[in-house]
């Protein structure tokens, strides 16, 4: 579906506070970074310029094409105008969060089983889904990086059902300044949605290893 290679393009759909949070630190990282709203690019190239500098604006389907990844960073209750042929074959970070409080009462998600990630997997059924920097605020997502190393470095916890995709997510957050810790399954994505003390907390990798741990089987690990 995807080819096994350094990732150095990455395409954020969602210009508002989290979607520019990541471009600005990916663009950080020296990634070249392409921004798309769910018009044309002229709608967002003054924005982009002053709140972006050095990202570049497009349209979703024209970000998407050259991207080897793509972040989701628009509003959840959206997903399905996500360009689905554009982003065919490509991975995915999902970057979304259902919070009811502040979202309203969404049917399709609370009358599901699954996670937000899997159902939105299931739409983008031609992409890899990987679920991560949904649990880190935009505002901390610069304050709080660090070179790779660094003592108290925070993690941040990353799932999906592909585990190719899941090794270059890992790269990318690294890159981005977090440890990344990879947990098999989209699904186990539900252990840091919101609500969740994963959440709601900041861990190392130790920590977020054993806090993934505990979610998974409710028992601590000696």
């Amino acid at each position: 579906m995807h080819p096994a290679r350094e990732h150095q393009t990455i395409a954020i759909l969602g210009v508002g506070r989290v979607g520019a949070a990541i471009a600005r630190q990916a663009i950080a990282a020296g990634y070249r970074v392409v921004v798309a709203a769910s018009g044309p690019a002229s709608d967002i190239e003054l924005i982009v310029d002053a709140v972006i500098p050095g990202a570049v604006a497009a349209s979703a389907a024209a970000a998407a094409r050259d991207a080897d990844v793509v972040v989701l960073a628009v509003p959840l209750h959206k997903y399905r105008t996500l360009p689905v042929d554009a982003l065919a074959g490509k991975i995915l970070v999902d970057a979304m969060n259902y919070w009811a409080p502040i979202d309203g009462d969404i049917a399709e998600f609370d009358d599901d089983p699954r996670t937000t990630s899997e159902i939105v997997q299931d739409f983008l059924r031609t992409s890899s889904v990987v679920k991560t920097l949904n649990h880190i605020g935009y505002h901390e997502l610069e304050d709080h990086a660090l070179p790779p190393g660094s003592p108290g470095r925070r993690a941040l916890a990353i799932a999906s059902d592909d585990k190719i995709a899941s090794a270059l997510v890992a790269e990318f957050v690294d890159r981005l300044g977090y440890d990344p810790v990879v947990v098999p399954g989209l699904a186990a994505g539900a252990a840091f949605a919101p609500g969740t003390d994963i959440f709601n907390s900041k861990f190392d990798a130790t920590g977020m290893t054993l806090a993934l741990d505990y979610a998974r089987t409710g028992l601590p690990v000696s």
